[in-house]
């Protein structure tokens, strides 16, 4: 059986404040195949990497009085958020601002070094990863809220295309997955040229934004994506699909893994990949069967709920602390 890859999701994020430059580089030096960057898009269209375009939560944003006016609050796929958004400034006001810990709770030594690093456009990631991966360390770009951001003017394929193509991306020389949880943009990305692999992303619950927007309350299901016949429906049009753990591990009602899953043998069947999301050692994220009781932020056992992933046959396993990753999964 071929070991799954190891991205490193959000760069090193357990250890460093995610999206920061110490979280890419700590992950480079862990070994990891690829790194996982996600992009918005800034109001003078530079794609930022930043995992919402709220950022209140990964930001010192809150903290900085000149721009305490454009707090506000937006319905984004659905979802009502209050703070501050990256399409309401420049790059050159975003370059201002410093990472910070999303769960400083959780993860107080990354919270340490809060404030250290600023804020990348995906181009510096782009640059950090080709030079110091060596040509053999790939890049896992998802691309987020690509309906809202189309909605308010931008042609997100074509913003991520030519940055692929100026960074020297786009023409396979270089390991390249491009992920969404909307399987339109994919498809626009692919329509530009981009030579890469094409990885949709689902959810356990909900649907796309993409089909919301377009098929109302009729929009398909992620849910009805992963069954055989919604696979059917991906096969030539997407590379791989990218699920949440718990979908692969399938807990009963006492919180233990079972076999009832039968996402990866039927995608393998057609020809498709699976990715998981997002394998993290602390008890708040380990499902029940593998947690300790020393708290939330305590490491459990999360060496056998990742060996469960492992011996299953997943393609590929994004990990917020990429030294465990690669200690586990390429051993």
């Amino acid at each position: 059986m071929s070991r799954p890859l190891v991205i490193g999701h959000r760069g090193a994020s357990g250890h460093r404040p995610e999206h920061s430059r110490s979280a890419y580089e700590l992950a480079l030096a862990s070994g990891v195949d690829a790194v996982e960057p996600d992009v918005v898009i800034s109001r003078d269209g530079v794609l930022v990497v930043r995992h919402e375009n709220e950022i209140s939560g990964t930001t010192d944003v809150a903290d900085r009085p000149e721009f305490a006016e454009r707090r506000t609050t937006k319905t984004i796929d659905g979802v009502e958020w209050t703070g501050w958004f990256v399409e309401d400034f420049t790059w050159e006001e975003l370059s201002t601002l410093r990472c910070r810990e999303r769960l400083p709770a959780l993860r107080p030594g990354s919270a340490a070094h809060d404030d250290r690093d600023p804020v990348l456009r995906l181009r510096d990631v782009l640059d950090l990863v080709r030079v110091s991966g060596g040509g053999r360390v790939g890049v896992v770009l998802e691309i987020k809220h690509a309906t809202f951001f189309a909605d308010i003017g931008w042609d997100v394929a074509a913003l991520v295309a030519a940055e692929l193509a100026v960074a020297g991306w786009c023409e396979g020389a270089l390991p390249l997955t491009v992920e969404s949880f909307e399987q339109t943009v994919l498809a626009d990305v692919r329509a530009q040229g981009v030579v890469a692999s094409f990885v949709y992303l689902l959810e356990a619950s909900g649907s796309p934004a993409d089909l919301v927007a377009r098929d109302g309350a009729d929009a398909p299901t992620y849910a009805s994506v992963a069954t055989p016949d919604g696979l059917d429906a991906l096969v030539g049009a997407v590379d791989g699909i990218s699920v949440p753990k718990r979908m692969l591990l399938a807990p009963d009602a006492l919180g233990r893994a079972t076999d009832r899953s039968r996402i990866i043998p039927d995608a393998h069947d057609r020809g498709l990949s699976v990715f998981t999301w997002t394998c993290r050692p602390e008890n708040a994220f380990l499902i029940p069967q593998f947690r300790s009781g020393l708290g939330r932020a305590a490491h459990g056992d999360w060496r056998s709920e990742w060996m469960l992933l492992r011996d299953a046959g997943v393609d590929g396993v994004f990990v917020d602390h990429p030294d465990l990753g690669v200690s586990l999964f390429h051993s």
